[in-house]
Order: C-alpha cells, then structure tokens, then sequence
C-alpha cells in the first residue's frame, strides 16, 4: 500500500493503490522505498504509539530490538502501533551516523517534499505521517558512545531524554521500572531534557503540542556490549507501551 511516499520528481511511489495516512490498515506499509512501516492494530480501542529506530545508522542497538520485538509477535492488546525498525537504510549499511555525502536525517527536520536531499524529502514524509496519526507516544531509540552525567549536558548514555517541560511523567515511571532490573550500576537510567530544535522528536512535538504527544529519545550506552543493548532497548519499548495501556 502506498504512505504517501514522493520521487525526488514529485511523483507518488506506487507500490499498489494509495491510501492516506490516517487509513493505514494492519500490515506492512511503505513510508520511503527502503523504509517500511509496520502497523499493529488491537481489536480493543487504545493510544497510539509510534516507535522508530536507526534514525543514525551507527546507533544499532536499537534497530535489533525493533526487529526482534517484531519477531517474537509484538502485538497490542489495546491502540494502534506504528514500528519503523529502520528510518536510514543508506546510514544503517554504512554503520555511519548519516549516509555516506548525504544529510544527518535527524537534523532535516520539518523537511520538504520537494528537496534535492532525500533525507528532507523522508523528513517531510515522515512529519506528514505523525500528522496524520497524531500518537500520544512517539519514541525514537538512540545510542551514545557518552555515558550520561548530569554535569555534561551532551552525555546521553543510558537515559531517557526529553525536550520540554515539565518532564512527562511517563518518563520518570519507566525510569523507574528499567532500573529495578540492573546488572551494574553503569546500567543506571536517568531523565536527561535535552532540547534540540531541529531534531524529529523536538519538531514533532512542537506541531502536535505536548499535550497531545509525548516524545522520547531512548539512549543506551555504547559501552556495553551490543546483545546487552538490544536487551536494554526492547526493555524500555514494552515499558512505555505497557505504561500507555497499550500491552
């Protein structure tokens, strides 16, 4: 079915007949040629989620656990989940942050249909996207080779960050529940408010109101190994989905 895709000519991608955003039914949905949405529909009515990672392409950790969640059956129990395992395909093969000559896609933010650079246009195709589904949650899964401290505000490891205040209390519980189950005390998760204004999360956000939409970026540290990560980032995935009522 076709997301609402555009050609670098302007022109649909037709990959069968088009739909509009908002229509999606259950199955798998190209959002960009190479990048597939995966919408998950409960028969009982609920919030919306949406959850991407691989937005950086160095930042694996949290592709694998999208892709395993999948596997195992991820499933709602209430709502509608939206999981797009892979937001950079180009950056992903090369293991890079961006694709090699190309934009870093979480800084082309709100972008444009019709840009040279396809980062913008899948920018701008993905924002139509959450326009149009407006979740209570949308969440994007990171890593940093920094481990967090509080007195180093460009540390992420291990936190949940955020770009608004007051901080949405859903952080703070799932905070909460992830470090009863630690292996180290490295493994620590803290809140980290980060603004960024021309990141997916912070432009979202700042369209949808952040009475409507929650927005996280999910941070594990690089420091440990990477099947520990993937544990880490599929933990906190069903914790935000379980705190929405969702699982």
């Amino acid at each position: 079915m076709f997301a609402g895709g555009l050609r670098k000519d302007g022109e649909a991608w037709t990959t069968g007949p088009r739909i509009a955003f908002g229509c999606l039914g259950q199955g798998l949905h190209p959002l960009f040629p190479n990048v597939v949405l995966h919408v998950l529909e409960a028969a009982e009515p609920g919030p919306t989620a949406l959850i991407q990672a691989g937005i950086h392409g160095d930042e694996i950790a949290g592709v694998h656990a999208l892709e395993e969640l999948l596997e195992e059956g991820l499933t709602p129990e209430r709502g509608r989940l939206l999981v797009i395992p892979c937001m950079n395909p180009p950056a992903y093969r090369a293991r890079a942050r961006a694709a090699p000559g190309g934009l870093d896609l979480n800084r082309s933010f709100p972008g444009d249909a019709a840009a040279p650079e396809v980062e913008k246009r899948l920018a701008r195709i993905y924002m139509n996207l959450v326009l149009a589904e407006r979740p209570a949650l949308m969440a994007t899964l990171h890593e940093s080779m920094k481990r967090h401290h509080p007195s180093f505000p460009i540390s992420f490891g291990q936190t949940l960050t955020y770009g608004v205040e007051p901080r949405p209390a859903i952080i703070d519980r799932v905070i909460a529940r992830l470090n009863t189950s630690l292996e180290s005390a490295y493994e620590t998760w803290a809140p980290h408010y980060y603004p960024v204004a021309t990141s997916s999360t912070e432009v979202i956000v700042d369209a949808l109101g952040q009475d409507n939409l929650v927005g996280v970026c999910v941070e594990t540290w690089m420091g440990f190994e990477l099947k520990r990560r993937v544990v880490m980032q599929k933990a906190v995935v069903r914790h935000l989905l379980t705190d929405l009522g969702m699982l």
